[in-house]
């Protein structure tokens, strides 16, 4: 057999993504390159790894155990990579967060430095909606989550970021009553402030329009659909280029936290150790430089 680390890095993208045209995105790859590596991966084998029925691409059961067998051995790989650093005195290891998808405006600005200081460090940020964010957590399967409301049933124990600072917007700054609010998807820790909000402040008998991403939400008020109630420090270009206006109302900015936070009892590794006490560290010198203009709202 004469595979490559590389065919191996694609076949797994292709078994956890179950589609060439999700896992060329991912790669980076053209769909014919994925296609081809594939192939010549597959030609190792005399068995099917993966079988076409209709138009979906599924993994056979000898596919699935090669899929275990080849993230194994990448794994390996990278303890010899990591390995190779530490004796070089290079603090080496995995940093695992999931974000909010909101959070992708906070938590660049927290890692950044630390990155620069540690160069040995791999970063593994995947920014998804909240649920998907606790459940990865429950499940032990990252070091970090950023969130800006707590879990209720989870034991965990949490840093303080940032000031979480919500406000109703619009293309315009005088609204119009007779256009629909824009809410995120069930789930959303926005979409629950807003529906709270507007239950406690305004009745809850509403048109309404629902949108499945922070983006969206922002395209929308942009082209004038209606308005919602969204995170400022997601939206400072747009303030400043005047394609977004906070429209005042009151009992407004609703006011969340963001936090970072982790299971207790998490035996934490020596790079989330160091993370969490740079962070202890240099959090005031970070939202002083970059945040300063968010926090004279």
């Amino acid at each position: 057999m004469n595979y490559t680390i590389h065919q191996l890095q694609i076949f797994i993208k292709v078994v956890h993504t179950k589609s060439i045209t999700k896992a060329s995105a991912e790669l980076f790859m053209t769909q014919p390159a994925v296609s081809i590596q594939l192939k010549n991966f597959q030609d190792q084998f005399a068995v099917p790894l993966t079988e076409v029925i209709g138009r979906q691409l599924y993994i056979t059961d000898f596919g699935k155990e090669i899929a275990l067998i080849a993230e194994n051995v990448i794994q390996e790989l990278e303890i010899i990579n990591y390995k190779t650093k530490a004796y070089e005195g290079i603090m080496t290891g995995k940093l695992k967060i999931s974000a909010a998808s909101t959070g992708k405006y906070v938590i660049p600005f927290f890692i950044s430095e630390f990155l620069e200081k540690h160069t040995g460090i791999d970063l593994m940020l995947d920014v998804t909606n909240k649920s998907k964010v606790i459940e990865s957590l429950k499940n032990n399967e990252i070091d970090f989550a950023l969130v800006s409301v707590l879990p209720e049933k989870l034991n965990i124990e949490k840093e303080f970021l940032i000031e979480n600072k919500l406000y109703l917007i619009g293309n315009k700054n005088v609204r119009d009553e007779s256009k629909p609010l824009i809410y995120r998807e069930e789930g959303s820790a926005t979409r629950m402030a807003m529906e709270k909000y507007f239950i406690l402040h305004e009745g809850k008998h509403r048109k309404r329009m629902e949108l499945t991403s922070n983006e969206a939400v922002k395209q929308a008020v942009i082209a004038g659909l209606g308005y919602s109630i969204m995170p400022l420090i997601g939206i400072k270009n747009e303030l400043l280029n005047k394609q977004m206006y906070i429209l005042k109302s009151k009992n407004l900015p609703i006011k969340t936290e963001w936090n970072l936070i982790w299971l207790k009892g998490k035996k934490l590794s020596p790079v989330s150790q160091a993370f969490l006490e740079f962070l202890r560290i240099e959090k005031k010198k970070i939202i002083k430089t970059n945040f300063d203009w968010y926090l004279k709202f």
